[in-house]
């Protein structure tokens, strides 16, 4: 049996460019993973199948459309004579929640058949598979820090970005990322200047960052007013030093200057709401 972690992407910015001629937005994106998340094991054999258990088993959903079955159909597609077999998947992370989560049960099933038949991860057959299963599914197929633009075609390399202690936040309400992305109004072919990239080059991630942004925070705090609720909640935590929404949300991180720092807050935070899923976590 194989096994593999599929943490959650974090958008520590998500700067939208315009709207593409086939529709698709043109991000820039610096993209972090966090320590833990779902957990998908592979057992080898002639047939595909999937069973799902884990505290959000039941959002998740077992159907053929599930992107891990996707992922797996989608890989045998452009490799002949595949081993598949059979997955078991440990659902953690909140569902349409704006971190990545089927994308990255999604690369996890990739990794998990990449093993299982030698191949590499950057082989050009498992790489067109992630593409095409999802936008997000390629830059969490090594899951380490990096930019991410286009509609998450175009992958940069890997950054070794220091260890950045945060809390992260779900208050429980799915968010549909189309229709967030509807929100801003953008037609095929118009553009926006967004304005060049925060350099992170520096020892001080979360200063740097404080001059990005994600541009879709705004649509999404229409579509679900819970989200300021959330980001008030993390900016009024002792020692947060940067606050914000990943990806379409609800998901919101706040990031702070040691692991002790975030664990206290988080533990405040989840003692007056109980409600929400709520994390301590460690960025790269």
């Amino acid at each position: 049996m194989f096994l593999t972690r599929c943490p959650a992407k974090i958008n520590l910015t998500l700067h939208v460019l315009g709207r593409r001629a086939d529709g698709y937005h043109a991000l820039e994106s610096l993209v972090a993973f966090t320590g833990a998340g779902d957990v998908l094991a592979l057992e080898p054999g002639p047939a595909l199948s999937l069973s799902i258990a884990g505290p959000t088993a039941q959002a998740a959903g077992d159907g053929d459309d599930n992107l891990v079955l996707r992922a797996a159909r989608n890989l045998a597609e452009r490799v002949p004579g595949l081993t598949l077999g059979a997955f078991t998947l440990d659902k953690r992370l909140p569902v349409a929640a704006g971190i990545g989560g089927g994308s990255s049960d999604a690369a996890g099933a990739l990794r998990l058949l990449a093993r299982a038949n030698g191949l590499a991860l950057d082989d050009p057959q498992l790489l067109d598979a992630a593409r095409v299963t999802g936008a997000d599914v390629p830059v969490c197929l090594e899951p380490r820090g990096r930019m991410m633009r286009g509609a998450g075609e175009d992958i940069g390399p890997a950054l070794g970005l220091a260890p950045s202690p945060a809390v992260l936040i779900n208050p429980g309400v799915p968010v549909e990322t189309r229709a967030v992305f509807a929100k801003l109004g953008l037609a095929a072919g118009e553009t926006r200047d967004a304005g060049p990239h925060p350099d992170i080059s520096g020892a001080d991630l979360a200063a740097a960052l404080d001059k990005g942004r994600n541009d879709l925070e705004d649509a999404a705090c229409t579509i679900a007013p819970v989200v300021v609720d959330v980001l008030a909640v993390l900016r009024g935590a002792r020692g947060c030093r940067l606050a914000r929404m990943s990806g379409s949300g609800a998901t919101c991180f706040a990031l702070y200057s040691s692991r002790r720092a975030a664990v206290r807050a988080a533990a405040v935070i989840r003692a007056r709401r109980p409600d929400w899923w709520i994390k301590a976590a460690v960025l790269r």
